[in-house]
Formats: structure tokens, C-alpha cells, sequence
């Protein structure tokens, strides 16, 4: 098709705001699938994207329109996630764009992450078109939301469109502000082939699936192509699009989106960012490549069972290839044996990550409590980075240990300040900014109190709060409390800023006598004391009874300051004993004690998986 009628765009909102609702009327609409086989959320393809209803994997389709006066267009639809920790997920999509369609709730108006996706959009220069979706719905308020939105991003009036995803109300004018207001990609179909991979797939049978925005040249179906940074060549299998399933093409142009079935079966050799070109009369100079994403959390998993150790790794490198984000290296606990120490992008990266390695590949996993990466100063100068609280040096040639902070953004309505600056402020963090955004009713609305009656006593005057705070105080429960404290209304938006030198410790608990590395975490000193007692109670309820009796404790360094013991499970020797002389009765109690004592000094305690979870739930 000729490049000036094709038009390539994502959809871009806050979780749960209905990017994917609005892609399902998009592919209706188009008829790019049959009304008989549509479903909600067609394009979240993995089955843990429909059990959290959120999308997880950008999806790219291709839609085929006729404007009104007749023209036909190409649409390339790029569907993305909204949560956090796949910003990645979105950064790449925008980067194969020359528009975004902006979805904001009416319900619930701007969010942290609709700020964060929109910065992230003019960042790439494109042309974001602003919808206001849900409107169908009683407590929707649009003109609210419409002033909100042009207030915050200077949008005009006419620029907003009101859409009822759910119903398909204004999906029409919305296929005709694409064509209208996204303008057509650049590129020379004449030039060397330059294909940027921004997403990839691996198939047992045709190798590494490359997703290729064409930036110039063509993709013939046969055809030798080349990675430009890993310098692997093959011949491609197969060069198609999505409509949405997968469909072979003769060629892909300049400007398309699609996919190339590289044939390569290292799952390395197609790191998504990189430049596919031919191998023969291909360009010289690659496209720019993605900026790569430092792994924010770092945790270990282990498989249950050591015969699956091989398993696992190949899992996570074909896991890798579909997610770039997603890193690893081996390692090894005492009480767990082999694994890998796997990097993330946050927690629920990491949930996502533990679940598709025990759905897709069946492997049954154990995980150990999720850590950040401290940057240690040793006392002869060496700067270490250490992820895993198991290897922290001892305290005495520790010189000082810097630990990561985040940005926070928060964005709350206004009668709840006070919960969220005492929530930061509970877990080390630091106010920096308030900003108090005035949309909403006016003066005359709301009552001394500054809230209004129709929206069950919560101000629809909102607040942004920028927070500086330590990265692994977030990993505690923070986002379940953020949302409680708040019945639901705040949301929140960070970025990794600067390390910061704090008073660190490790904090080890002692089972049976014995540290348990996968146990160990990295606190500051003055809430290594509560922290440890709290943990140390809560694995007394948790790790079964034995034979023996199992003592748990808390320790810093050589400093034992909590402990908890579990009693043993005992066996009444005197039950059969009726009668007879008390030394009778003393020589089988001796003989009990004696018997726990040698099964004291060989036995093991198994400490099951919610155990390590424990660490997560700490009371506050």
C-alpha cells in the first residue's frame, strides 16, 4: 500500500483506563476479526492477561479502513499495557508510532501513569490524539475529565473525543481523527532494508519470531537477512502481519509493521531494539537502539525439583526473547541449591515472570524474597554491587553501603494528604513537592471541608506529591496500602533516581541453629529489631512441627535479639508403662530425650515457600 494511507499508532492510558475495550471495537469496526469469534480482550492472547484483566504483552495488529470519502487506509495497531512496571513494554511501542490514542476514564480523570505515558509519547514526538472513554456510565464526568485533560496537556476543546469503549459510542470519529491527525510514516521503499525489532517471539519450529517496524527498504518473503549487532544471518521462513492471527505476506515496506520469521535458533541472536537488515545489499548503519532497562528488583528461583534445574534455564532464555526486560545469572543457596538470580523491572514483573514459568513450561518454583541492588564501598576501595543480601561483606570491611531511591509520584484527592505524606514518611521517603490540581468543582460546590456530597464524601479536588524514597521500602506491601488508605482513589507513578549512603545491616534468621541464606534481607539498622521479630513470629506459624524442637532466630552479625522456638512433636513413651517402679518410667524418658538429641544434631527442617513470602507481609 502506498506509505502516505498507512497510519501506525498505539493506544496509551492508565491500568484498567479500556485501551484494550477500545482495540476490541477498533478490530469490530474494522471487521479485522468475525463478530462470531470476538471476545473480550482479543488481543490479550496469554490467559494470565485475561485472569488480572490487564494487558501485560503489547500486541500489534493490523487494521484495513475506509474513510468516509472512500480512501483505503492501513492501520497498524500497537495495543500496550498500562501498569508500572511494563513502561518498557510501552517505550518500545511508542517507538515504532507516529501517533498515540490517550484514553482517560471519565470516572476517574488523570492518573500518575497517564501522565507518565503521555511525557513518554511527546519524548518520541508523536501525535496524541486525547479520548475520553466510559462515558456510558452514571458517575461518568466528562467535562470535568475534558477540562482536566486540556488544563494538564494543553489540548484545545475540539481535540478531545468523548467514546464509550464498552458500547462502541465515538469509535467512528476516532478512526477519522487517525487518519486525519496521525500523519504517515517516513521512509524510502527504494533505500537498504533498516527493520526495527521492537518485539520478539520464540517457535520451536520457525526460530526466533522477529516484530519489525520497517524504517526503509523492503522484507521480500525470500530473502537473507542479518542482526547488525549480533552479525547472525539466516534465511527468513516467513514475513507476514497480524489481522490479528498471524498472516504471511509477500513483502514488508517502509512504514509497515509486521513480522519475520528469522529461522535463528539461538535466543540471543535477536535482542529486541536491534536493526534487521539483508544480508547481501544491506544498510550500514543501524537504526538507534533502544536505551536498555537497569532491573530494578532482583529475587531467586529455584526449582522444587533440582532435575528441572536445565529446564528452568531454557525456560527463562526463551522467556527472555519475549521479555527484554527480564534478566538472570546462576547461583546457588545452601538451602535451596541451584537457581538463578533474575532481575525485574518490579513486583508485579516478577509475579508475571514466576507465573508464566510455571504455566507455559510447567515448571514448579520456588522463590526467595525480593531484594534491590546496593551499591557496597569495601574498605580497600573496591565498589561491589550486590543484589543478593547473602553476599553483603561483613560489617568490618564494609565502608559505607549506598542504597537505590525512587521519584515517587502520587496522585491523590485532596482529604487524603495526610494518609499518604505519613505512609512515605513511615518508610524513610521525603516530601518534595505538593501541587494541588484545581479541577473539579468550584469553591461553591464543596463544603468546609473541601469535599463535595457527590462522590461519597471524596474531594474531587486532587493533589500531586513527588516523594523521594528508598526503592526497597516499596517492595513491602506499599501499593496495597497505598490503595486501602485511600479507599481506592490514589494512584501512583516512580522512576529510579540517585543512591543514597544509608545505615544498613543484613539481617539473618537462624533456623535450627543454622542461617538460612534465602532468608536474609537487607534493612536499616533501626528497623532491623522489629523487622526481625516480627519475621521470626511470623515462621514459627509457618515451618511444621518436627521431633525436635527447632529454635528461630534474628540475628545482626554475631547479635541474637529475637527468637522463637518451636515445640517438638512428642510421643508419650509411658503410654504402655501401667505400672512398675518410677525408675521404669525415667529410663524411657531418658532414652526419648537422648534420641531427640541425635536427631537434633542430623535432622533438617524443610521450610516451605510461604515462608520466603512471609517477608513481604510485614504488619505496619
Amino acid at each position: 500500500m502506498d506509505r502516505t494511507h498507512i497510519r501506525n499508532f498505539c493506544i496509551i492510558a492508565h491500568i484498567d483506563h479500556g485501551k484494550s475495550t477500545l482495540a476490541d471495537r477498533l478490530l469490530e469496526k474494522t471487521g479485522a476479526v468475525d463478530a462470531r469469534k470476538m471476545v473480550d480482550q482479543h488481543l490479550d492472547s496469554m490467559e494470565l492477561e485475561r485472569e488480572r484483566g490487564i494487558t501485560i504483552k503489547a500486541q500489534a495488529v493490523r487494521l484495513e479502513y475506509s474513510d468516509q470519502s472512500g480512501e483505503n487506509y492501513q492501520l497498524n495497531l500497537i495495543d500496550t499495557p498500562g501498569h508500572v512496571d511494563f513502561s518498557y513494554e510501552v517505550s518500545r511501542s511508542l517507538a515504532a508510532c507516529e501517533g498515540a490514542l490517550l484514553v482517560v476514564d471519565a470516572t476517574q480523570g488523570i492518573q500518575a501513569q497517564t501522565l507518565a505515558n503521555v511525557y513518554l509519547a511527546l519524548e518520541q514526538d508523536l501525535e496524541v490524539i486525547p479520548i475520553i472513554n466510559k462515558i456510558d456510565l452514571d458517575i461518568a464526568e466528562p467535562e470535568r475529565v475534558a477540562e482536566e485533560v486540556q488544563q494538564a496537556f494543553g489540548f484545545n476543546e475540539d481535540e478531545i473525543l468523548m467514546a464509550s469503549a464498552k458500547e462502541g459510542g465515538g469509535v467512528d470519529q476516532i478512526l477519522e481523527a487517525i487518519v486525519q491527525r496521525i500523519p504517515p510514516p517516513d521512509g524510502d521503499d527504494s533505500g537498504p532494508l533498516r527493520a526495527m525489532i521492537f518485539d520478539s517471539k520464540y517457535d520451536p519450529y520457525k526460530g526466533v519470531i522477529a516484530y519489525v517496524r520497517v524504517i526503509d527498504g523492503r522484507v521480500p518473503a525470500v530473502s537473507r537477512i542479518e542482526i547488525m549487532s549480533t552479525g547472525a544471518t539466516s534465511d527468513a521462513l516467513e514475513v507476514g502481519c497480524f489481522k490479528p492471527a498471524p498472516t504471511s505476506v509477500d513483502e514488508l515496506r517502509a512504514g509497515e509493521v509486521g513480522y519475520v520469521a528469522t529461522g535463528l535458533k539461538a535466543v540471543g541472536d535477536a535482542p529486541v531494539g536491534d536493526t534487521l537488515t539483508l544480508a547481501e545489499s544491506g544498510t550500514e548503519s543501524p537504526l538507534e537502539a533502544y536505551q536498555p532497562l537497569k532491573p530494578m528488583v532482583f529475587a531467586g528461583l529455584y526449582p522444587a525439583d533440582g532435575e528441572e534445574y536445565l529446564n528452568l534455564r531454557d525456560a527463562l532464555e526463551k522467556l527472555r526473547l519475549n521479555d527484554a526486560a527480564l534478566s538472570f545469572e546462576p547461583e546457588s543457596s545452601l538451602a535451596l541449591g541451584s537457581g538463578f538470580r533474575c532481575g525485574f523491572l518490579g513486583l508485579l514483573h516478577m509475579e508475571v515472570v514466576q507465573e508464566r514459568l510455571e504455566r507455559e513450561y510447567e515448571i514448579n518454583l520456588l522463590a526467595t524474597s525480593p531484594s534491590v541492588a546496593y551499591q557496597v564501598l569495601t574498605t580497600d576501595g573496591e565498589i561491589r554491587e550486590v543484589d543478593n543480601p547473602a553476599k553483603l561483606p561483613p560489617a568490618d570491611r564494609i565502608e559505607e553501603v549506598q542504597e537505590p531511591w525512587v521519584d515517587l509520584t502520587i496522585l491523590t484527592p485532596a482529604n487524603f494528604i495526610g494518609q499518604m505524606i505519613e505512609l512515605v514518611t513511615d518508610r524513610r521517603g521525603e516530601l518534595k513537592k505538593t501541587e494541588y490540581i484545581q479541577y473539579g468543582p468550584s469553591s461553591d460546590d464543596l463544603d468546609s471541608n473541601g469535599v463535595t456530597t457527590g462522590r461519597t464524601g471524596v474531594s474531587q479536588t486532587r493533589v500531586m506529591l513527588e516523594f523521594s524514597m528508598p526503592l526497597s521500602e516499596m517492595l513491602i506491601d506499599f501499593y496495597d496500602q497505598l490503595k486501602s488508605r485511600t479507599q481506592g482513589y490514589a494512584s501512583m507513578d516512580y522512576s529510579l533516581g540517585a543512591y543514597h549512603t544509608e545505615n544498613l545491616v543484613r539481617l539473618d534468621i537462624l533456623v535450627n541453629g543454622e542461617a538460612v541464606d534465602a532468608l536474609s534481607i537487607i534493612v536499616h539498622r533501626n528497623m532491623a529489631h522489629p523487622r526481625g521479630k516480627d519475621l521470626v513470629t511470623r515462621l514459627k506459624d509457618l515451618i511444621p512441627r518436627q521431633l525436635f524442637e527447632v529454635p528461630i532466630q534474628a540475628a545482626v552479625g554475631s547479635k541474637i535479639f529475637a527468637r522463637e522456638t518451636i515445640k517438638a512433636l512428642r510421643k508419650n513413651v509411658l503410654a504402655k508403662c501401667y505400672g512398675g517402679d518410677v525408675t521404669r518410667k525415667r529410663k524411657l524418658l531418658e532414652r526419648q530425650a537422648e534420641g531427640k538429641k541425635r536427631m537434633k544434631r542430623v535432622g533438617q527442617v524443610e521450610i516451605p515457600q510461604e515462608a520466603f513470602l512471609s517477608i513481604l507481609k510485614v504488619d505496619r
